[in-house]
């Protein structure tokens, strides 16, 4: 299994969601709103006062079957891509192990 986590602009999230729902296999997904920076940060260094506001994003989160990773992140970037600077990533981290809360499922089967 893989996770993917992808940082994207807040004004695209809605586009990833749509995009995620256009792939059969995925199940469910997470949409939290972050805050942090990147290579666009201004002025060099940050400072300390401005690195809590930091910039909005929304951290998007799938668990898929490794078979499904190329094409959930592909699906997670077109999606996101405005092609300005500050579109944000997107990550494919390998799972150990998954296990669901309602029952005693384990394993791929919980995705």
């Amino acid at each position: 299994m893989k996770l993917i986590i992808a940082i994207v602009q807040p004004f695209m999230a809605a586009e990833v969601y749509r995009a995620l729902h256009g792939v059969h296999a995925v199940t469910g997904a997470t949409f939290t709103d972050v805050r942090g920076f990147g290579r666009g940060r201004r002025h060099g260094a940050p400072n300390v006062e401005e690195i809590p506001n930091g910039t909005p994003k929304v951290r998007v989160e799938v668990v898929v079957r490794d078979v499904l990773a190329g094409e959930v992140a592909q699906a997670m970037r077109q999606a996101a891509r405005t092609g300005n600077r500050g579109d944000g990533k997107v990550f494919v981290l390998p799972v150990e192990h998954a296990l669901r809360i309602a029952d005693d499922e384990e394993g791929e089967g919980v995705v």
